[in-house]
């Protein structure tokens, strides 16, 4: 089986309340199953219910939590809760925490300031679970057990990663935080074409929706796309599913409700991400 589930779907900030019950206020948490391996892709304020299901249920089976850590860049909405990841904290659980550093920190020295005094009563070194830092950047690499990883950059203020999971021929691809180039420039239409194949022919397909065009218009070189974007990227890619994600945190769920319904008919299926949300593959 190789499959998804959605922990936190907003960008930028947590935004509990009454307009966001539907679809979820948590900052961006994947969790991916290949099979019996269990990969997670960034520690937003989502990995805080991930971690406590964890516990409830492959720990409680296991007697430990093994799992690949993918962190796609360390601005804060995406590493918030690595703190209240309640598995760090459990003797035995190890975990590979892979992704960029950000060109002026190594990766491990970004999660060791999150873990200072100034911020948590824990230190980093203090973690019982077993911990491994893998900084990288732009790669392919056999992760074993057949499945395959390949990383690109994407556009974004910061080192940011883009992955895609290759699994016993089928593909997950997560694009996030990505602002889409200008296609009117040759520069731009050329490092579109450079994530279309990076994509190509990929069955899901997660993909950055933070803006409308004309929230854009405001947002320009923010580092995000917009949904047009990512019905375009779909399309251009062959892919044959896309998932709206990385909600602007002020999208209300009668909004998100709304641009499901616009894009119903669309050639290729399109979910909008919701926390719980779970999609084989």
């Amino acid at each position: 089986m190789f499959s998804v589930r959605f922990w936190g779907v907003r960008g930028s900030i947590p935004c509990p309340g009454p307009d966001t019950v539907i679809y979820g206020g948590n900052t961006t948490c994947i969790e991916i199953r290949a099979d019996d391996r269990l990969l997670i892709i960034d520690l937003g304020s989502g990995a805080r219910a991930l971690g406590d299901w964890l516990l409830a249920n492959d720990f409680k089976k296991n007697g430990k939590i093994k799992a690949d850590i993918f962190i796609t860049h360390t601005h804060w909405d995406h590493i918030i809760g690595f703190p209240m990841f309640s598995p760090i904290y459990i003797p035995g659980n190890e975990f590979r925490l892979t992704g960029p550093g950000n060109g002026i920190e190594n990766l491990k020295g970004i999660f060791n300031a999150q873990f200072s005094h100034s911020y948590w009563p824990v230190r980093l070194d203090e973690l019982s679970a077993k911990i491994e830092y893998n900084q990288i950047n732009d790669i392919s690499f056999d992760a074993g057990d057949g499945l395959f990883v390949k990383t690109k950059y994407l556009n974004h203020p910061i080192a940011c990663l883009g992955y895609r999971f290759d699994y016993k021929g089928k593909s997950i691809a997560v694009i996030h935080d990505h602002e889409t180039y200008n296609n009117e420039t040759e520069e731009g239409a050329l490092e579109n074409e450079k994530n279309y194949r990076f994509l190509k022919d990929v069955d899901l397909l997660i993909h950055d929706s933070q803006f409308t065009k004309e929230e854009y218009n405001f947002r320009k070189g923010w580092g995000h796309s917009t949904i047009d974007d990512t019905v375009q990227t779909a399309a251009a890619s062959g892919a044959k599913k896309f998932v709206f994600f990385h909600h602007e945190p002020a999208r209300t769920d009668a909004q998100l409700e709304q641009i499901e319904k616009s894009y119903a008919n669309n050639p290729i299926p399109a979910v909008i991400a919701k926390e719980g949300l779970f999609l084989e593959v």
